[in-house]
């Protein structure tokens, strides 16, 4: 059996469909070749990938680059069932820690989330420290200045003069935390604020709590920014539908069915984004959790372990940032639905942001960020699938188990995201308050929760 997709396609004029029709084609295709992934039938999918590849592009329009990671997302999933096979086609592929930092700064450039999480963060914070005169901050993700500088800014602005200021910085790269470093002790110096940096090269699920070195008399805050979900990951056998070679494959006319539907499609009663949102579920395999409570927590000891363990430092403020997405289900259908939703409205908002559909920066983000992220989702399980990005109302639940009460996010935390939107002309761009916290949306699709959380006596 041979997994490389013909050389022509057996319906040829799928070449020919206008945009909306090919879009809504491409969402059919990748349910139904997902279904065939994750029922094991290695044929069918083949097959399906091989009609996906004349409709989909890194360089076309938003579906088509979608659909162009997806597809190699489901393919890297196929494969890891031989082993040696996948060692040896990805045995060259490797990305410099320099090359995820400058792809990480291009996100921060060309989109506004991280600015806006940057500016709520920091208005939390300013809040929650008035009148402290020695402050520590722990960035669980220390790469961009940007956050810190304004944040000396704001509090050398302070009526009764800036607090000793200690920023606790953590990542995996040294160079990364230096450069953090010297930045902020020159802008600190410029200010004349007390302050001093620590960096902590560490991975976040290895983080030895000593090392944070939190001293009594200092008030504490903890920014974590997209963070927090990479420790639900866990070693534990997990229910899935795993592609095998053995396993049972499914009718060989499936494709063809699911492309005859298509064809009976009214196209003019369903957008693509309407499609995405409303339609989607129709493919979705039974799945092991399916009939769990939406609210229904996956169990992951590394995450209790480490809220418990913040909780017991006793943080004034405590700050989460996370992508507002349910991609931590057992179904591979269902994460593959829940992440187109979510990255066709990520594509949406990037090319709203670049002029030319060619911007290097522009694809650079897509290939080295999101397609990575999109990769992570659907081709790993265990231990391996660190994106496990989950919805507010999840994070409320293990916050609150974990013995933090919410904080509720102020207008004027809203405010400066506003004004930051229109100072940079971002169009299309929400921010919404939902109990308390903040969705940052692009149009009326929420794309990234930011919630705030201080310790509670048991």
């Amino acid at each position: 059996m041979s997994l490389s997709p013909g050389l022509g396609s057996p319906f040829p004029w799928l070449r020919d469909l206008q945009p909306e029709e090919r879009g809504l084609c491409l969402i059919q295709l990748l349910h139904a070749c997902a279904n065939h992934v994750a029922a094991g039938s290695v044929e069918n999918a083949n097959v399906g990938l091989g009609h996906i590849s004349h409709l989909a592009s890194p360089d076309g329009d938003t579906m088509q680059r979608i659909a162009a990671y997806f597809t190699e997302a489901l393919a890297d999933r196929m494969l890891k069932v031989w082993p040696g096979l996948y060692k040896a086609l990805n045995s060259t592929k490797t990305r410099s820690p320099s090359e995820e930092i400058i792809v990480q700064k291009l996100f921060f450039e060309l989109c506004p989330f991280l600015k806006l999480s940057y500016v709520i963060t920091n208005q939390a914070i300013v809040e929650a420290m008035e009148g402290e005169k020695m402050i520590h901050i722990i960035d669980l993700h220390s790469f961009e200045p940007a956050q810190w500088i304004e944040l000396l800014r704001t509090l050398s602005a302070r009526p009764e003069g800036p607090p000793h200021l200690r920023i606790t910085g953590i990542h995996e790269q040294k160079e990364v935390l230096d450069q953090m470093g010297a930045r902020l002790v020159e802008e600190a110096e410029k200010l004349d604020i007390p302050f001093q940096f620590n960096s902590i090269v560490s991975k976040l699920e290895n983080l030895d709590l000593e090392r944070l070195r939190v001293k009594t008399g200092e008030a504490l805050a903890v920014s974590s920014v997209l963070q927090l979900h990479s420790l639900l990951a866990t070693d534990e056998a997990e229910v899935v539908g795993r592609v095998s070679p053995s396993a049972p494959a499914s009718k060989s006319a499936s494709h063809n069915n699911h492309i005859q539907k298509f064809m009976q499609m009214n196209q003019h009663q369903k957008t693509l984004g309407e499609w995405l949102e409303k339609d989607v579920v129709h493919y979705h395999c039974s799945s092991p959790d399916s009939a769990l409570s939406p609210l229904s927590l996956a169990p992951s000891p590394n995450m209790g372990t480490f809220l418990g363990a913040f909780w017991a430092l006793s943080p004034k403020i405590m700050v989460v940032t996370e992508q507002e997405s349910d991609h931590n289900g057992y179904s591979l259908t269902e994460r593959v639905s829940e992440a187109m939703n979510f990255y066709a409205a990520l594509f949406d908002c990037l090319e709203s942001s670049t002029d030319p559909r060619a911007s290097l920066e522009r694809q650079k983000v897509e290939k080295m960020l999101f397609g990575k992220e999109i990769k992570n989702i659907i081709a790993c399980e265990g231990n391996e699938r660190r994106e496990r990005h989950e919805k507010l109302e999840k994070w409320i639940l293990r916050l609150e188990l974990a013995g933090f009460g919410r904080v509720p996010l102020s207008y004027d935390g809203m405010w400066q995201a506003n004004r930051l939107l229109q100072s940079y002309n971002y169009g299309g761009y929400k921010i919404k308050d939902k109990k308390g916290c903040l969705l940052i949306c692009w149009h009326d699709r929420p794309l990234y929760s930011i919630s705030a959380w201080r310790h509670r006596r048991q």
